[in-house]
């Protein structure tokens, strides 16, 4: 008898998002074989000012679904104000959007 483990488990749905979300500007690279690499973020802060962010470091980057949205999740370290956050960088592949996750 056969269980078929592991089939299809490409496509699997990761559920919605947690945590809190902030959708950002990015300015990235695309490699020749379309790897993306984010190179700046803009998020507007919460007195509504537009802060600028360039020391992203990305430890990896994984593809998923949420919602049936294909993704692209960015595990990331930021540096602001000489303060590392850890956060998530995420872009929506067919909405063309960015959002950062905060955890």
């Amino acid at each position: 008898m056969a269980f078929g483990m592991e089939i299809n488990t490409g496509n699997a749905d990761a559920g919605t998002v947690r945590g809190t979300q902030r959708e950002v500007a990015c300015q990235c690279w695309f490699t020749k074989s379309g790897m993306i690499t984010p190179l700046m973020i803009k998020v507007q802060d919460e007195d509504g000012e537009i802060r600028v962010i360039r020391q992203i470091t990305v430890h990896s980057r994984e593809k998923k679904m949420y919602a049936g949205v294909p993704s692209i999740e960015f595990d990331c370290t930021l540096t602001v104000l000489k303060q590392a956050i850890s956060a998530k960088l995420i872009y929506y592949q067919t909405e063309n959007r960015w959002v950062l996750n905060f955890r």
